[in-house]
């Protein structure tokens, strides 16, 4: 797991076929090989070479370059051109696909036709109802829809741009003014791609709103919260050590399932949970990660009081209550939507199923898509009765007790109707896709068309700030303990939004308690590589993104953790929050954080999540982070050994 760069530089290979190769690191590791003493960050990586310099060299040599033509090439939008392949093997190189290429945006109805079947004149291509898109094509090589899973990344000092077509592409420019013709012209063909319209001020206007300019003109944005968060976390005498470059993670544990694992329900307290297809698997939780088989909870045991779908339909969310003696299980109407009319409350200390709720409001039958406790650390509390539900349109609070706060008698109930007390329907599409709490309850929401609302603990019918999508749909979304920070997925990369803005009297707040005006920081984006986006596969996408795990006032959380396929990919929080970090250096528009580390399993992840801070000891800056595959579980702590 090395630095996200090592295999991007391109280096001249000993190949008299001028092949451009990398000095290969493995960033990627199957952690079950690690051992204490022989951590991957502790490899000795040679600095490669840049193209600048070998070139120079070459052009002194009088090898190459007999004219300076090659230079200055009267090719319009000329560009050298190359290809990735080897993929993650010890022979992976960069290889010169063409010397001398030609790129051109075009726009077409028919993206798949093969570049020999396109003339070259033919740049509108529409078919009958309009319906066209922006392309971006190299030579015969490489026609591409112009959007984000393209992955495009820019490396100004080098004149470069590296991007995913069926392979990993790079193209180098000849000078820095067409290097910025090209990365402009990308961006307003993403913009109409995107949203459906062509990329001017006024447009980006009514995409954004006046409040959010600053994300359409990140240049003009106001970033002094992220410089003011910089500074108070380091000065915070309990903020966390970050890691450093000497400090990997290690496998500590690994168990084999029981059964295929659907989700992971982790516990602060004694125990963490795998839910499974037949049943529930209880795991112990130690200061290095969770193991040992425990009881197992069948589905299918025979605890029902009433006709279950449980045995029939595996839970896909597991959410834990009442001091986590007591655990709410949702399962989907029907297979690939979240979507139920219920749910199910299992006794973790008896193994069984109590009772099957009902979701109702004023005597109609209701859906719920997802669930979540009323707090971060709701979970802990006994008596805790209480908790959120969401669904397309729908935002409210559950009670398990009746409209007089009297526990319900289960014993009388054929099917009990949980308790609406708090909440609102939308009449018109909010389209709501999930949703999370902070340590005081406040709720942040994310939607289908990419829009993150905030919403105060006690007011769920109207937003406090509601941020405008960046053209991908909200798959999850996570938020600190304090508010002050908010992490969504998308499929193709992760939005991290700080919430901090100073209201009219000088004090500052977050966007769950009141409107934040227009003084707004622009979002920080998290993405892979485009050759660590092509080696995750095509169908893999980001899933789950969440903080490291906190739920307490003046602790802060140290990482970011997400799913890719077979990846596990963490980001350094404080890195990511550093404007002055590498990464950032001569981006332009939105600044993307590509610093993180991989770990690789043997199959695609169902969930990795950090254990509770409780769980961090003292030679480790952060709790053990936990990866669940449908047969097995591993653990894993950052050690600070070499």
């Amino acid at each position: 797991m090395g630095g996200a760069h090592s295999r991007e530089d391109l280096e001249i290979s000993d190949s008299d076929e001028e092949e451009y190769q990398e000095e290969e690191e493995e960033k990627y590791e199957d952690s079950k090989d690690e051992t204490p003493g022989r951590s991957s960050s502790g490899r000795k990586t040679k600095t490669p070479s840049s193209v600048d310099e070998v070139e120079a060299r070459l052009k002194a040599l009088k090898l190459k370059y007999p004219s300076t033509n090659a230079e200055n090439p009267s090719l319009k939008n000329a560009v050298k051109l190359y290809l990735h392949i080897g993929g993650n093997t010890p022979k992976a190189k960069w290889i010169t696909s063409e010397k001398l290429a030609s790129y051109s945006f075009i726009k077409t109805s028919n993206i798949n036709r093969s570049n020999e079947e396109e003339d070259d004149n033919d740049s509108e291509d529409e078919d009958e109802d309009g319906e066209c898109w922006w392309a971006l094509k190299v030579s015969t090589k490489v026609r591409v829809k112009v959007g984000l899973e393209m992955g495009l990344k820019t490396f100004p000092d080098q004149l470069r741009v590296d991007f995913v077509a069926q392979g990993v592409w790079a193209m180098k420019f000849f000078s820095d003014e067409d290097f910025r013709g090209f990365v402009t012209k990308y961006s307003d063909c993403l913009f109409e791609n995107t949203y459906g319209m062509e990329s001017n001020e006024a447009n980006k206007m009514k995409v954004y709103g006046k409040d959010f300019i600053g994300w359409a003109n990140p240049d003009a944005a106001d970033d002094s919260m992220w410089e003011d968060a910089e500074d108070s976390l380091q000065k915070s005498p309990q903020s966390a050590t970050p890691v450093r470059a000497n400090q990997d993670l290690r496998e500590e544990f690994e168990e084999a399932a029981n059964g295929g694992i659907q989700s992971l329900a982790l516990g602060a307290m004694d125990n963490s949970f795998l839910v499974g297809n037949s049943g529930i698997q209880v795991v112990k939780n130690f200061a290095h990660g969770i193991h040992g088989k425990g009881v197992f909870v069948n589905f299918d045991g025979g605890n029902h009081r009433s006709s279950s779908s449980l045995v029939h339909s595996t839970p896909k969310k597991a959410l834990l209550m009442r001091a986590e003696t007591n655990m709410l299980l949702m399962s989907p109407m029907s297979e690939g939507k979240p979507h139920t009319t219920g749910l199910h409350q299992l006794d973790i200390e008896t193994g069984k199923i109590v009772t099957d709720w009902k979701f109702g409001k004023d005597g109609v039958d209701i859906t719920m898509r997802d669930i979540v406790n009323d707090s971060k650390g709701a979970q802990l509390d006994p008596s805790g009765s209480t908790f959120l539900g969401l669904d397309d349109n729908r935002l409210c609070r559950w009670d398990m007790r009746d409209r007089k706060g009297m526990v319900q008698n289960l014993a009388s109930a054929n099917t009990p109707v949980l308790n609406w007390t708090q909440g609102h329907q939308f009449s018109r599409g909010t389209n709501f896709q999930c949703f999370a709490t902070t340590g005081d309850g406040s709720i942040v929401v994310g939607s289908i068309d990419g829009k993150i609302r905030l919403y105060s603990s006690n007011s769920m019918r109207q937003a406090k700030t509601a941020f405008p999508g960046l053209g991908s749909p909200i798959t999850h979304v996570d938020v600190t303990f304090d508010g002050k920070w908010i992490l969504a997925t998308t499929d193709t990369y992760l939005i991290l939004i700080c919430s901090l803005f100073t209201d009219k009297d000088g004090k500052t707040k977050t966007g769950f308690s009141g409107r934040m005006g227009n003084r707004i920081a622009a979002p920080r984006l998290l993405k892979l590589t485009p050759l660590d986006s092509h080696l995750a596969g095509i169908d893999n996408k980001f899933r789950n993104a969440q903080f490291s795990w906190v739920t307490e006032h003046g602790k802060q959380e140290r990482h970011l953790v997400a799913t890719v396929g077979k990846f596990s990919v963490i980001w350094n929080f404080q890195q990511v929050k550093d404007g002055s970090h590498e990464c950032y250096r001569n981006q332009q528009g939105l600044k993307s954080c590509y610093c993180y580390k991989i770990v690789l399993r043997d199959d695609s992840i169902v969930d990795s999540r950090f254990m509770h801070d409780k769980f961090a000891v003292t030679e480790s800056p952060e709790a053990p982070l936990v990866i669940a595959t449908p047969m097995k579980v591993s653990s894993f702590s950052i050690s600070s050994r070499r």
